[in-house]
């Protein structure tokens, strides 16, 4: 018999890997208690290593949004899938020049752009869509606190109507310019 609601019990899931980086931080600063030369050094260690982890798992479960849209992503060796009913397609994460949050009527969408022009949208809600958090954390110059922000519900005006205005923002983008010349 379970004595825990099933409403907790999937939050408590869906939070573990913050609550395992809690415990290691909590573990380290025991460890640091207990004093000496080498206790205390290896408690700051796991102290720090597990508030890091606690810290990238939160902004990990605040990435993923709940909801269901249509097709399924992969993430495999540097490539990002992305399998529609209808349409679909692949980006390499070398190629990746700038990544987009899209609203279109109600809906968000990732549009992953690569150097040749090519782009594919990714509904956020997608299956497998969690995934994308790692992939993006890879790039050079992501920051994923800013990553995480964009994906915060913005306050809609009065008046604005959805079916027919699209939001587009940039939330990170390849620098320089290309060829370099010496």
């Amino acid at each position: 018999m379970i004595l825990i609601r099933p409403e907790l019990l999937a939050a408590l899931s869906r939070a573990r890997e913050v609550i395992l980086g809690l415990v290691l931080a909590v573990a380290g600063g025991w460890t640091g208690w207990l004093g000496g030369y080498f206790f205390v050094p290896l408690g700051i260690l796991l102290a720090f290593v597990g508030l890091g982890w606690a810290l990238l798992a939160l902004r990990r479960l605040r990435f993923v949004q709940g909801g269901d849209a249509p097709g399924m992503v992969e993430v495999n060796e540097g490539q990002i899938a992305y399998y529609g009913p209808s349409v679909g397609g692949v980006v390499g994460l070398p190629e990746l020049v700038e990544i987009r949050l899209i609203t279109m009527r109600g809906r968000r969408l990732w549009r992953l752009k690569q150097a040749d022009g090519q782009a594919i949208l990714i509904p956020v809600e997608a299956a497998g869509a969690e995934r994308l958090f790692d992939a993006f954390a890879a790039l050079p110059g992501m920051d994923t606190s800013a990553l995480v922000a964009a994906l915060n519900p913005q306050e809609q005006s009065e008046g604005r109507a959805l079916v027919l205005e699209a939001e587009m923002r940039v939330v990170w983008k390849r620098s320089g310019a290309g060829v370099v010349v010496r």
